[in-house]
């Protein structure tokens, strides 16, 4: 049943306010018939704990979706690339589920099979906000399933990218495997030297001591041959480029480490050294782990695949409509495009009004409108009513596609070396001068001890706790950074990050908030009668502007409008009864800005007379004032624009930088490129496609997300838009990484001095060794991740006061 609101009412559904009708089901209330229609779905098959788990856990069905949208997924060219495997008795297909926040959805989509009995089973991958479905394809279709997502509010989002075949690379097991096999090994040789350990080598039992030896040889066979190969491969490949790399000592290390211990074992003049050995592989593969972790939930790479739409609507020259892939478009075809589409190649307009949002592509912040016989390129969004547009370059060749193919802008695999492979080559240097110096003196004093003395040093003062040091420390900051909402691509970008000394931001959508303005009136007061006369003429315009003012004025009838006349993107005019009413630019009214504006303005003429104006501001991030004002402290700053400069006043006061507007991809790529050319370290703050190349090419590309799962241009870092007002704080605390690694590297070159002292005297017994190697592991681990924990302090406030403020606009 259907009645008139009195209070406000929550929808049971999805959580939002009922606002014109409320519909009820009993004592339930819904916002929308789509939300009842979910209810009656899940109650029909009793799945109302859905309910029950997370209130109000749905999404809001108020956007009816049309019985044809799915039938492309008829087609067997296209499923055939969707389905990942398939036979006559099951089908396996993975969708992307975009919707998907909670508990209760989890719950949900692991129950489809109660929603249609068709469906074998489904298993969710929160993380990656996916759902492996398998369906019996004798009683139910790809399209189906789709269609039943869809039904209960969760329609697969399907892209180009889709049908590429290209997949975002997952994690390699192989380094889960390694520290598995070489953990087992080096716990297994700690416990069989303790007898060794504690009789310090003189036990009674000699055969129980040579068994104990042999079985501990045998445990470091797959700890060097498969645990520590990865070390040997990548010192192997330095050398071969005549350079010395972090691995290259450590790979000596462990080498010469069992090559001794191998040496004594089998010749019975010791116990050897392999628990030191198998230890240090162990606690490298461990700090490998973390510093080559990535998140594999997170594409860093995407291109304009995943931003377009993977199939279309055809229509016919006998007028029906049908469902294409995107991919097989040609030159000449007519397709249609319906409100909040993708306009997926090169067109030219032939029936409907369209006010294309390239926001995303260009930076225009409002939309563009654009009438029949003109060209519409690729990658705007529709607003408005459906167009029908003839095709006039096919997607492959579209305006878009060749600008994202462009060299320019194709990622660069490395942007810089890490620094502390500089730092290994100065330790090796001193570690080579260190044994040679060893050598000369023992080949001088007593030659018998020459061997001894030369691999114990080799072997004590492995750079172990430098790599430790530096991957414990990068590892643990790109855990507190993803908590943060800052996912940098690997530890890499984090050194990066610390050498940055100039930003750029792209306007709209990285400082400004998407979909939100702010709108002020300036002119005499407005009466009741003169609001009512204006928002019955703006009703009567599509124009983004006119909607914007229809927003703010104060419900009331809408008058009926003669004479009315629109020109489009400067202004509407006509009779409301004995008024004559105007609502336009400065240029429609005929009339010369006395000021320079700091929005659009939409001024306002009733009866001849000018009573005033609204302008329209975009509507910036929180916390924006205060950040540029703390990073103008420590960084010289720019702001790019494919925008116009309607702003320039308002943004100059808040940078008090260069400010470039209406800026092309390639304009923006070339200033990133200028200011490289000058000596300049510089960070690309952006979010869209026409940010693509500049990301590229700066040092460090960050892209803002308000929904990190949504599409983003290939970058180093993607960051939520709920992080932007500490920003500030994640690049000071990415800047502190070279102090806990400095300092963590002075305190293992103490634990290396005392390691050198016996060392150099050919006096380095196996336990002292099997002692300096945890300890001195275990300390840099505890002190680099205490440290970076510590540093963390401040974006943990911010963090908390953030929640307290968001959703507050400037």
């Amino acid at each position: 049943m259907t009645k008139d609101m009195k209070t406000t009412t929550l929808c049971y559904h999805c959580g939002e306010t009922c606002e014109d009708t409320l519909i009820s089901i009993q004592d339930k209330h819904f916002c929308c018939q789509g939300c009842k229609t979910v209810y009656e779905i899940l109650n029909k098959v009793e799945l109302c704990d859905y309910y029950a788990i997370s209130q109000n856990p749905g999404l809001s069905r108020k956007t009816i979706i049309r019985p044809d949208k799915f039938a492309f997924l008829d087609d067997e060219q296209l499923k055939a690339k969707l389905i990942g495997y398939a036979d006559t008795t099951q089908s396996h297909v993975t969708f992307y589920l975009p919707q998907m926040h909670c508990s209760s959805c989890i719950w949900l989509l692991e129950h489809l099979a109660r929603l249609d009995k068709a469906i074998l089973r489904s298993q969710v991958n929160f993380l990656k906000k996916e759902v492996l479905v398998v369906f019996d394809p004798a009683h139910t279709s790809l399209r189906k399933v789709t269609e039943l997502l869809a039904s209960i509010g969760y329609e697969p989002h399907f892209s180009l990218h889709s049908m590429s075949g290209k997949k975002i690379k997952t994690y390699d097991k192989s380094r889960i495997y390694k520290i598995g096999i070489t953990g087992f090994c080096f716990g297994n040789i700690m416990m069989l030297s303790f007898p060794e350990y504690f009789s310090l080598g003189s036990a009674e039992d000699k055969g129980l001591l040579k068994l104990f030896s042999y079985m501990n040889l045998l445990l470091s066979l797959p700890v060097f041959f498969y645990g520590a190969s990865g070390f040997f491969s990548s010192a192997w490949k330095s050398i071969r480029q005549r350079s010395l790399n972090i691995d290259a000592p450590i790979a000596l290390a462990v080498l010469i480490t069992f090559v001794r211990s191998v040496y004594e074992i089998l010749s019975g003049s010791g116990a050897g050294y392999l628990d030191s050995m198998t230890g240090i592989v162990f606690f490298m593969l461990i700090g490998r782990f973390f510093q080559d972790k990535t998140y594999n939930t997170l594409s860093f790479n995407r291109d304009y695949t995943s931003y377009f739409p993977l199939s279309v609507t055809l229509v016919t020259e006998q007028g029906q409509e049908r469902s294409i892939p995107v991919s097989n478009l040609e030159k000449g075809m007519r397709i249609k495009v319906r409100n909040g589409e993708i306009i997926p190649a090169d067109c030219i307009l032939f029936y409907g009004k369209a006010r294309i949002d390239y926001s995303f592509v260009s930076g225009e912040a409002l939309p563009v409108e654009r009438s029949v016989g003109e060209i519409i390129y690729a990658g705007g969004r529709q607003s408005g009513s459906a167009l029908e547009m003839e095709v006039v370059k096919e997607v492959s060749q579209s305006y878009l596609t060749q600008l994202w193919n462009n060299d320019a802008f194709q990622r660069k695999e490395e942007k810089g070396t890490s620094y502390i492979h500089t730092i290994s080559r100065y330790f090796t240097l001193v570690l080579f001068t260190v044994a040679a110096i060893t050598a000369a003196y023992w080949y001088v004093k007593d030659v018998s001890r020459l061997w001894n003395a030369v691999t114990s040093i080799l072997i004590v003062a492995c750079p172990c706790a430098l790599l430790l040091s530096a991957t414990f420390t990068n590892g643990n900051m790109l855990r507190v950074l993803q908590k943060f909402g800052f996912y940098a691509r690997n530890a890499g970008v984090i050194e990066q990050i610390s050498g940055i000394d100039t930003v750029v931001f792209d306007k709209t959508g990285t400082i400004t908030q998407q979909g939100h303005t702010t709108i002020q009136y300036e002119g005499g007061m407005l009466s009741t009668e003169a609001q009512q006369l204006i928002r019955s003429l703006a009703s009567q315009s599509a124009h983004p502007l006119s909607k914007a003012v229809l927003q703010v004025l104060p419900v009331s009838p809408l008058l009926p409008v003669k004479e009315f006349k629109e020109q489009p993107g400067f202004g509407t005019e006509g009779r409301i009864g004995d008024h004559r009413v105007a609502i336009g630019s400065a240029a429609y009214m005929q009339m010369e800005k006395k000021t320079r504006e700091t929005g659009s303005s939409v001024y306002i003429k009733i009866g001849g007379n000018i009573a005033g104006k609204f302008v329209v501001s975009t509507a910036y991030r929180k916390g924006l004032p205060g950040l540029l004002t703390r990073l103008k402290k420590q960084y010289l700053l720019s702001l790019l624009s494919g925008d116009n400069d309607s702003e320039r006043e308002k943004l100059k006061d808040l940078f008090n930088a260069q400010l470039l507007f209406d800026q092309s991809p390639q304009d923006k790529l070339e200033y990133i490129l200028r200011l490289q050319e000058q000596g300049y370290k510089v960070m690309m703050v952006g979010d869209g496609l026409n940010d693509a190349g500049a990301l590229q090419q700066s040092n460090t590309g960050i892209a803002v997300c308000d929904d990190i799962n949504n599409f983003s241009p290939a970058c180093d870092v993607i960051m939520k838009a709920s992080a932007f007002s500490y920003f500030d704080l994640l690049l000071k605390y990415c800047k502190r990484n070279r102090i806990i690694i400095n300092t963590s590297f002075v305190i293992s070159i103490l634990y290396n001095i005392t390691g050198l002292y016996f060392a150099v005297q050919g006096q380095l017994q196996p336990v002292i060794a099997a002692i300096l190697m945890p300890v001195s592991s275990v300390s840099i681990v505890l002190f680099t991740t205490g440290m970076s924990s510590f540093f963390a302090i401040p974006l943990k406030t911010a963090g908390r006061k953030n929640k307290t403020d968001n959703g507050k606009l400037i």
